[in-house]
C-alpha cells in the first residue's frame, strides 16, 4: 500500500511495499547483517522509489547522542562566516552536525553558549572569544570545549586550534621591510587576545630591525572598515611609507579614506591587511594580506571534538598553526627607495 499523498514515508511503508517485516528494513538501512542479498536489493530498491528518508533525530534518540556540535561566532564577522562553512563540511565528514549561535550587539556569550546547551549540542567550538580565561576553564570543565582562533593561557580546559597571529603581523613588517619601507604604522584592533597578539607580533618585528614603531589605536569596534577609515587622518597629517592593518576590513577602510585623500596605494603608502577574506582577492582591492588557513583550523578544531566525544580523550596540547603571506598589488616599494 502507497503511503498517504503529504505524510513522511516510513519505516513501515518502505516494509509494506517489499513484503517483510520493519525489522529487516531497519538492518538493511543501518548496514547491519541478516537480510539476504535479494533481501537488500529490493529494501533498498523501494526506499529509493517511495523516497524513504531515515528520521535521524529519532535514531539520535535512542543512541541518547545528538552529535551536535555547538559553533559560537560573531555574526557581522566575515571570517567567521568563513570559518562556519568549513566547520560545517569538517563535522559532516566526521559524522556530525553544526548548530550555529550567533553573538550581536544585544546578545551577549553567554546567551549564546546558553542556546547551544539547550540545543543538546555535545561539545562547543568557540570562534575568538572575548572571554576571561577563568570563563573558558569553567566552562571546559562542564562541556568539551574548543577555543579556535585565539590563544588562551590555561592548562587543562579547553582545545585550543589557533593561527600564530603574532608572527602573522611579524611577516606583514618583514615583506614591507624587505621592499625598502623603514616608516611602517600599525592600525590597531582595539582590545583582546588577538588584538594583543597580533600588535606586539608588529612591535617586536619593528624593534627587532631598529625601526620606530607606531601604533595608530582602534576606535573599539575590533577592526572594521570604520577602524580604518578613523585612521586615516591621524596617518595624513604624518604620512608613512606603509601601514599594516589589523585586519582586511580595516585595511579595506583605510584605503577608501586614503583615496579619498588624493593618496595612491601602492604609490604614496603601501597597505599590508590581515585574515585573507574573499573580498581582498577582487580584481579591484588586490589587497596583499596575512591569511590564515581556514580548512586546517576547522580540521584540528572537529578533530579535537572527535577525539573528546568518541574516544574520551582529555583535551590536547594546542594547535599553533602557521600564517602566510599573499602579496598582492596593494605593496610596493617606497616612492624613491628606501621610507
Amino acid at each position: 500500500m502507497a503511503p498517504t499523498a503529504g505524510r513522511r514515508v516510513r519505516l513501515d511503508d518502505v516494509a509494506a511495499a517489499v513484503g517483510v517485516s520493519p525489522a529487516s528494513v531497519s538492518l538493511v538501512m543501518r548496514g547491519a547483517p541478516g537480510p539476504s542479498a535479494d533481501t537488500r536489493a529490493r529494501v533498498l530498491e523501494a526506499a529509493q522509489r517511495l523516497g524513504y528518508r531515515p528520521d535521524r533525530a529519532a535514531s539520535l534518540l535512542a543512541s541518547r547522542r545528538s552529535r551536535l556540535v555547538g559553533v559560537l561566532l560573531d555574526v557581522g564577522d566575515p571570517f567567521d562566516a568563513q570559518l562556519a562553512a568549513q566547520l560545517q563540511d569538517a563535522a559532516e565528514d566526521r559524522g556530525y552536525d553544526v548548530l550555529l549561535s550567533t553573538i550581536t550587539r544585544r546578545r551577549g556569550q553567554d546567551r549564546a553558549v546558553e542556546t547551544l546547551l539547550d540545543s543538546r549540542c555535545e561539545a562547543l567550538v568557540l570562534v575568538g572569544p572575548e572571554a576571561a580565561p577563568a570563563e573558558l576553564a569553567t566552562l571546559a570543565a562542564t562541556v568539551p570545549l574548543v577555543v579556535l582562533c585565539r590563544r588562551v593561557d590555561v592548562g587543562g580546559g579547553p582545545d585550543v586550534v589557533r593561527t600564530a597571529d603574532d608572527a602573522g603581523t611579524a611577516l606583514a613588517v618583514e615583506h614591507l621591510w624587505g621592499l625598502g619601507h623603514t616608516a611602517i604604522a600599525y592600525v590597531d584592533g582595539g582590545v583582546g587576545r588577538i588584538a594583543e597578539d597580533r600588535r606586539n607580533g608588529y612591535l617586536r618585528a619593528m624593534r627587532a630591525r631598529g625601526l620606530a614603531p607606531r601604533v595608530v589605536p582602534s576606535d573599539g569596534r575590533t577592526g572594521t572598515e570604520r577602524t580604518g577609515i578613523e585612521a586615516a587622518p591621524i596617518l595624513l597629517a604624518d604620512l608613512p611609507t606603509a601601514v599594516v592593518a589589523f585586519n582586511d576590513r580595516t585595511a579595506v577602510g583605510l584605503m577608501d579614506a586614503l583615496a579619498r585623500g588624493g593618496v595612491a596605494v601602492p604609490a604614496d603608502v603601501s597597505v599590508v591587511g590581515y585574515d585573507d577574506l574573499p573580498l581582498a582577492r577582487l580584481a579591484h582591492i588586490e589587497l596583499t594580506t596575512v591569511g590564515q588557513d581556514v580548512e586546517a583550523l576547522s580540521a584540528h578544531a572537529l578533530d579535537a571534538v572527535v577525539a573528546r566525544l568518541d574516544r574520551g580523550a582529555a583535551p590536547g596540547p594546542e594547535v599553533l598553526l602557521d600564517p602566510y603571506l599573499a602579496i598582492r598589488r596593494t605593496t610596493a616599494a617606497p616612492r624613491g627607495g628606501s621610507g
